[in-house]
């Protein structure tokens, strides 16, 4: 029997399924349509600026870093460009087959791999990192040839920082260094975020780190096409980077040079300040290091070297070492009775080489006394009796409170970062160093030794200095500053750096008058009259020797019996001319002996140099570096035919500034770190001190 099929019923449910199929299709084009609509309306703006993203890229311009120039306009820190072969680690498959193939055709050295190695530990995966620095036009070319055989490997144009002079004033003028992942956190936490797109350097030390915001410059954009690669196509649009700003230091690098010269092997530091505006026109801490070691990374042989070097290069002796100032802290003591009423110029002690207290005996001078002793002959002939009685009638906490507006034991506040206060004692000090009680107690045999510089004092030689040019300027303080001027790049605007005002520490001119006029004889007929003989000029100066360790009290200082590091330390601080002094400063030859032998010869030429325009000849320049020098030996040689010595700076670079600028004018002529025996635990002076002539 055959079936009979309800037509209608099949069209029925045809129509139906065709329906939803219709509706389906509507439905899915509508939401096409409202897709298109949402894309094409309210995403647009975004999605254009993807796709414009996608077809070009904004890549940072790294500013030229500014220079570094002395007061006369010689370049000490500059910048050069090479190429470099730099790897993206994101990009590479096999590392280590990849540096193989390139050391085919570039030498890449050992050294180069452990600085490589050391980087990819302080860096991200996806930063491109240097394998090898200052490739040659050969080298280029070569790895040109082969550049498809290397995804991730690339050739790079980069500036490099030159320091020309080396070695020569390095602590001053630092250094600059890659950023560690410390600084670019704190980059990265800071406003300067944007402005450190695409730079690896940084300011590590000295003035290239104080002044990096200034060095630095403003970092620039290159708005370019990219190709489906990510190859830069053409350049779209551009906004140039701003170069950093030219400063410009208060140093004279010929001076600087000298100095550094006159040390020879020796260890120290020496500070020169003019006394009227306390520009510092002399910054030495030997010895010194190259920072042109640094720019690239230095390698582990050098670092280690310098690192564990007995000499400590890498100490700016000058800014962190902390010395006894020995006699030199005489005049100043002389100073705060004056100012204090305890005595009075001619207040009479009887100097008979040693001073009792409290059942112990301090020395002087060996068995020899001075006699009757007023201020002026304590300071010329360098009594330590007068001061020992005169630390006792003062008392540890007035002496605290007259040296300290002096800047002594407190920090100068000058333009350079790491600087070290030192130890100016007090009774509260003590309570606060040690934890104690019996230590904590301060005695009264621990303030005499204080009287001569020794004991608790320990100061650095920026302070000394600038306490030395207070005096010189008759109770008046200025800051002490290394940077005077800056230069815009662009318009070449020179910006003077304003001085901070000065103090009047309030002196009477009688007493300043008084402690001078000592001064001038400690130079005609005291301790350093030979150093001074036959100078053109009159100067005031005191020279120092300062303990490095203590010695018993019945024992006699003999330095050929001791290790090198335990030997005194030599200083002298001093001022010129006398009667209108331009320059102070203070220095100290380390392990040395006698301030008169060693310390004082180095002033007298620093002061010829200044005032006179005279440079040591060869015979005298060994004499003083072996400390065997008093007054010039021979004929010296004029400062203006030394000019090969250090080159000028270049033509129309703040030239005219210095002509302009009063304050960039030539004048009108870088843990505490106490240096005393490296081995030993230095032993502080107490009640019982051996002092030896100064």
């Amino acid at each position: 029997m055959t079936e009979l099929r309800n037509v209608e019923a099949d069209l029925s449910r045809f129509r139906a399924r065709v329906l939803v199929a219709i509706l389906v299709v509507l439905c899915a084009f509508a939401l096409l349509a409202a897709r298109l609509v949402y894309l094409q309306v309210y995403r647009h703006a975004d999605l254009d600026e993807q796709a414009e993203s996608n077809r070009t890229a904004i890549l940072p311009i790294v500013p030229n870093r500014g220079l570094i120039l002395d007061r006369n306009g010689v370049v000490l820190a500059t910048n050069y460009s090479a190429y470099t072969l730099e790897i993206t680690l994101s990009k590479v498959g096999n590392l280590d087959e990849t540096i193989a193939a390139l050391e085919k055709f570039i030498d890449i050295q050992p050294r180069d791999k452990k600085r490589f190695k050391r980087l990819r530990e302080e860096s991200k995966n996806f930063e491109s990192l240097p394998i090898r620095t200052r490739l040659s036009d050969e080298e280029v070319a070569k790895f040109a040839a082969q550049r498809f055989r290397f995804p991730g490997v690339d050739i790079k144009a980069r500036l490099f920082r030159s320091y020309p002079y080396g070695e020569l004033g390095s602590h001053v003028v630092g250094y600059i260094g890659r950023i560690n992942q410390a600084e670019k956190e704190a980059i990265d936490e800071s406003e300067d975020q944007g402005n450190y797109r695409g730079t690896d350097y940084i300011g590590k030390l000295g003035v290239e780190q104080s002044f990096e915001q200034q060095l630095h410059g403003t970092t620039g954009v290159d708005q370019v096409e990219t190709s489906a690669g990510g190859r830069a196509v053409r350049k779209l649009a551009t906004n140039p980077a701003t170069p950093g700003s030219t400063v410009m230091l208060s140093l004279d690098i010929k001076l600087q040079k000298l100095v550094e010269d006159m040390f020879g092997d020796r260890r120290g530091a020496l500070v020169a300040i003019d006394p009227s505006t306390g520009d510092v026109l002399a910054f030495v801490s030997k010895p010194t290091f190259d920072p042109n070691l640094f720019v690239d990374g230095i390698d582990t042989e050098s670092w280690e070297m310098l690192r564990d070097s007995i000499d400590k290069p890498l100490l700016n002796r000058a800014l962190r070492g902390t010395y006894p100032p020995g006699s030199t802290y005489k005049p100043f003591m002389a100073m705060a009775a004056l100012q204090t009423g305890k005595r009075s110029g001619a207040t009479v002690i009887q100097d008979n080489a040693n001073y009792t207290f409290g059942g112990h005996t301090f020395r002087s001078h060996g068995d020899h006394g001075l006699g009757p002793v007023d201020m002026y002959k304590s300071i010329v002939k360098s009594s330590n009796v007068y001061y020992y009685s005169l630390a006792n009638e003062l008392g540890v906490d007035a002496m605290h409170d007259f040296m300290k507006p002096l800047g002594f034991g407190q920090i100068t506040g000058i333009d350079i970062n790491g600087e070290l206060a030192g130890v100016l004692p007090s009774q509260a000090w003590k309570r606060k160093t040690y934890k104690k009680a019996e230590q904590q107690k301060w005695y009264p045999g621990e303030t005499i030794s204080l009287g001569i510089g020794q004991g608790y004092n320990t100061f650095t030689m920026l302070q000394l200095a600038q306490a030395t040019a207070v005096l010189a300027a008759g109770g008046i303080k200025h800051k002490p500053r290394l940077v005077i001027g800056t230069q815009d790049s662009v318009t070449r605007e020179m910006r003077p750096v304003a001085a901070t005002a000065p103090e009047n520490l309030g002196y009477k001119a009688e007493h300043v008058e008084l402690i001078r006029r000592s001064l001038v004889g400690v130079t005609q007929e005291g301790t350093s009259a030979r150093v001074f003989a036959g100078a053109g000029y009159l100067s005031g100066g005191k020279t120092g020797t300062a303990q490095a360790v203590t010695i018993g009290q019945k024992e006699k200082y003999d330095g050929k019996k001791l290790e090198e590091f335990q030997r005194d330390h030599a200083l002298y601080m001093a001022f010129a001319p006398a009667n209108n002094p331009t320059i102070a400063l203070a220095v100290v030859v380390e392990n040395a002996g006698f301030g008169a032998a060693h310390a004082a010869p180095i002033a007298r030429r620093v002061f010829d140099y200044v005032l006179m325009g005279q440079y040591p000849n060869e015979e005298d320049m060994r004499a003083v570096q072996k400390g065997q020098a008093a007054a010039p030996i021979g004929k010296p040689r004029m400062a203006a035919d030394m000019a090969a010595l250090v080159g000028s700076g270049p033509p129309g670079v703040l030239n005219t500034a210095v002509a302009a600028a009063p304050a960039v004018a030539a004048s009108a002529l870088a843990a505490t770190t106490t240096l005393t025996n490296p081995v030993k635990t230095p032993v502080k002076t107490s009640a019982v001190a051996t002092a030896r002539v100064n």
